[in-house]
């Protein structure tokens, strides 16, 4: 029996489980970019889901898609199924985290990626809502230039691109996880998910940590402590000030830029 084929792919689908096998063939003829999201399942204060890492990068990664597919005739950029738990082991000392050790996340990143280079796929880009999976993901692209040099494999924080309108939030002197930034771009993307009456201020001033707590705040040299040595609840900042304004800036400065980059990595 013939298999069947079609000459292109239905214009509304924009994750990669949606595609029929025949159009995932379509896909790999059209060099399209695959966009993996990555998040974890740790403690986000009191008020933020133990999600909210893979909220955001699943956001985000839509969103990106949605807008190549707008600037194209078909859909070129395809959102594959996220890895929802991260590398978390700083935050393991308080409720909810489930944490997976780094070289199982390296494993698991680069055999989705490598089975996919193998079938054909020549572009990953990768969207992390936690910064904790930033080293393991270097890793990980160590890794895949060495066994699959052929795959273009980026990878990408999500806050961490939102430098300007990150910087005129009204941060405290330490600020980050749990924070401004996160509980911004959490009210803005479903602020259902956001337990507003719980959310409360954690580590805020460099002189509340304690010397070692302090020491992991400079960028370079590098070091850790578990979240629980900043504050009791491991929020970096003051949630409490955040608002869905500031979230919809923040999340429409982080996509413009991934859209910019996809673009150059479909040009590919």
């Amino acid at each position: 029996m013939t298999r069947q084929s079609v000459a292109e792919i239905r214009p509304q689908v924009r994750k990669y489980g949606e595609l029929t096998s025949l159009e995932v063939e379509v896909a790999k003829a059209n060099d399209a970019l695959l966009i993996l999201p990555v998040g974890a399942c740790e403690q986000h204060g009191d008020g933020l889901p133990l999600s909210t890492d893979s909220i955001r990068a699943d956001h985000v990664a839509m969103a990106v898609a949605e807008e190549l597919a707008g600037s194209t005739e078909s859909p070129n950029a395809f959102v594959l199924p996220s890895i929802d738990y991260g590398v978390s082991p700083h935050h393991g000392n308080l409720p909810g985290t489930i944490s997976l050790d780094p070289r199982t996340f390296v494993d698991i990143v680069t055999t989705v990626a490598g089975q996919l280079c193998d079938s054909g796929f020549t572009r990953i880009l990768v969207v992390t809502g936690h910064g904790g999976n930033i080293a393991a993901l270097g890793v990980a692209q160590q890794v895949l230039l060495s066994s699959h040099p052929d795959l273009a494999f980026a990878y990408s924080p999500v806050s961490g691109l939102a430098t300007e309108t990150t910087a005129q939030l009204p941060r405290t002197e330490v600020s980050g996880h749990s924070g401004e930034s996160e509980t911004s771009q959490m009210l803005a993307i479903d602020d259902s998910l956001v337990d507003s009456s719980r959310l409360t201020a954690g580590a805020t001033a460099l002189d509340e940590l304690s010397p070692r707590a302090r020491l992991t705040r400079t960028k370079s040299p590098s070091s850790a402590v578990t979240f629980d040595r900043y504050a009791d609840n491991g929020v970096l900042g003051d949630p409490r000030t955040a608002t869905v304004t500031a979230g919809e800036n923040i999340l429409g400065e982080i996509i413009a830029k991934l859209v910019s980059y996809s673009k150059e990595m479909l040009r590919l």
